[in-house]
């Protein structure tokens, strides 16, 4: 069975394929469109991952569909509706509409009452009897972190701006079950809550000058340079309940940014940061802390756009008695079609079968593969010159040398991260780097680049232990970095003495792993930087194309592939 999942909201659009439990192939939309955050209805990412598969839309028997925006002419809004004629009015002259919010203002629990599936078949070009799915945003977003594990007992715990009428959620696995104590379907038609930490981060990204819904993660970085002298203000604004969830004390989103905007006028941008950052700490943390003092497990899992935050999730770790933290690394709403087509086999099968069926994720690569074109591109441009010699060799020489390349090989990741199919890479004994290449990438960044390691070097240089190991596979973790390493690789270590690390075998990327063995030997550095392969506000490099384009613009001085190293002519 395959069944397609569907995520067209106004950011993070994206479209993954499973193969009853096998995630086959899953692509972002701003990754084809090349525009970043891209939302709408991810047509071209649909046809990229049923070209990856070899299927038609045809064979798809399941469509697993957010219910994000969509267009309104698969809207069957009930005419007859009360509110139909103010409504119509309020969404004139928009192409697509929030599906959840019109479930939300109609009080209509069943999707498939207001949906034109039919329609919506025809015009896409699946088979009429293919199944519509509408799985729950939040536990979709939860469903990808348990899915990916092989815990008994577990707590999951959600968080984002607004999914499904929900802002956060918590589901507790154990003895077998799984019970939501909050955040559940139940709350589709209740009447709107405002009490989201992510907005009131989002809302501070804003106000400091930066773009809301996008540069959040500089905000993450900016936070070690201040001092968070407007944090209780800014926590004042919201409350924990006695289920553990947090609450807010302000009547609108707009009420909220206003306030937000107020507390941060005139205060210096690092302030700002750091003070929004330790009201979205001590708030989740406190939730969490509360949920587990009435349900003691060791476990967490977590999903949904506020565990972008590297440095939210270390804290967790830190701070909580926990045998194990996991990040989905599709954290955002692109993780949706992943978390729906696991909703619907839930649904299908039952919790133990699904259970039975889980495993533990050890790479992103679910884009398509060039491996076979790379070299013909790169290698037929009369601007470009192949170097002789072994590849992995001569990369790390020159990469020991201080000059930054790009690896290209295998099929491109999935979710936010670069993880050495797709990266930028450098030496970290420089801490000069950071601004060199930051300059070359027109980007504006806080925080340092991230290393790459080998697992049996992890432990010894980073904070690695059995708790967040995992997740640093993922680089969705924060560690400490060992004194001794501090001074020898600065261009990875936070102003805070953190790094956000990645752990890596051979067994997955053997060209990425070997180029880190031989830089190694050379210079007794047990780490490289990895940085995404792309310039500022451009979506991770995908095609050859994009590739080339990189190197012929100086964005960097090679590119390895798993048969050359490539450069741009220079011109004298």
């Amino acid at each position: 069975m395959y069944i397609l999942g569907i995520n067209s909201g106004g950011h993070d659009a994206a479209a993954g394929l499973f193969k009853d439990y096998a995630f086959c192939a899953g692509v972002q939309h701003e990754r084809l469109t090349r525009i970043k955050g891209a939302g709408g209805y991810p047509h071209a990412s649909i046809a990229e991952i049923l070209a990856i598969a070899g299927i038609a839309p045809a064979d798809v028997d399941v469509i697993a569909l957010a219910r994000s925006d969509i267009d309104r002419k698969y809207i069957a809004f009930p005419h007859h509706h009360k509110i139909w004629d103010w409504y119509s009015r309020k969404i004139r002259g928009k192409k697509t509409i929030s599906f959840a919010r019109i479930q939300r203002t109609t009080r209509t629990a069943d999707s498939h009452a207001l949906f034109r599936g039919g329609l919506f078949l025809k015009d896409h070009g699946f088979r009429p009897d293919a199944q519509i799915y509408f799985p729950n945003h939040h536990r979709a977003h939860a469903l990808s972190a348990l899915f990916y594990t092989d815990w008994s007992d577990a707590l999951i715990y959600t968080a984002d701006a607004l999914g499904d009428n929900v802002q956060y959620s918590a589901r507790l696995l154990k003895n077998g079950t799984l019970s939501c104590l909050f955040g559940g379907e139940d709350k589709l038609l209740c009447a709107p809550e405002y009490d989201s930490v992510a907005r009131a981060y989002a809302y501070a990204t804003e106000a400091i000058g930066f773009r809301s819904f996008r540069h959040e993660g500089k905000l993450t970085g900016l936070a070690a340079y201040g001092k968070p002298v407007i944090a209780d203000p800014m926590k004042a604004l919201f409350s924990i309940d006695g289920q553990g969830k947090i609450c807010g004390h302000f009547p609108s989103n707009k009420a909220l940014r206003r306030i937000i905007f107020r507390l941060a006028k005139d205060q210096d941008k690092a302030d700002v940061a750091a003070s929004v950052q330790q009201m979205l700490e001590d708030l989740v943390l406190d939730s969490i802390e509360r949920i587990l003092a009435k349900h003691p497990v060791t476990r967490l899992g977590l999903a949904g756009g506020v565990f972008a935050n590297v440095r939210l999730n270390a804290l967790l770790k830190e701070r909580l008695a926990l045998r194990e933290i996991f990040i989905f690394p599709g954290m955002g709403d692109e993780g949706l079609v992943v978390g729906g087509p696991l909703d619907y086999l839930l649904q299908r099968d039952g919790l133990a079968p699904w259970l039975e069926r889980r495993d533990r994720l050890s790479h992103m690569s679910f884009g398509r593969d060039y491996t076979d074109t790379i070299d013909g591109v790169l290698g037929s441009h009369p601007a470009v010159v192949c170097e002789p010699g072994d590849p992995v060799e001569r990369a790390a020489e020159v990469l020991a040398a201080g000059q930054v390349g790009a690896i290209y090989t295998g099929r491109m990741e999935f979710g936010p991260r670069a993880l050495g199919n797709r990266s930028i890479l450098a030496s970290p004994a420089v801490r000069g780097i950071n601004d060199s290449l930051n300059k070359r990438l027109a980007r504006t960044e806080f925080m340092p680049f991230a290393p790459y390691v080998r697992a049996d070097d992890a432990r010894e240089v980073f904070g690695v232990d059995d708790a967040n190991a995992y997740a640093c596979w993922f680089m969705t973790i924060t560690t400490k970095v060992a004194a001794e390493w501090k001074e020898k690789i600065p261009a990875v270590v936070h102003v805070d003495g953190t790094a956000r690390p990645q752990i890596i075998t051979r067994e997955h990327n053997a060209l990425y792993y070997d180029i880190l063995t031989i830089f190694k030997q050379k210079t007794g550095l047990p780490v490289l930087v990895n940085t995404s392969f792309n310039a500022h506000e451009e979506p991770i490099i995908d095609t050859p194309q994009q590739c080339l384009q990189a190197l012929l613009d100086d964005r960097v001085d090679f590119i390895v592939t798993s048969q050359a190293i490539y450069r741009a002519h220079k011109a004298t």
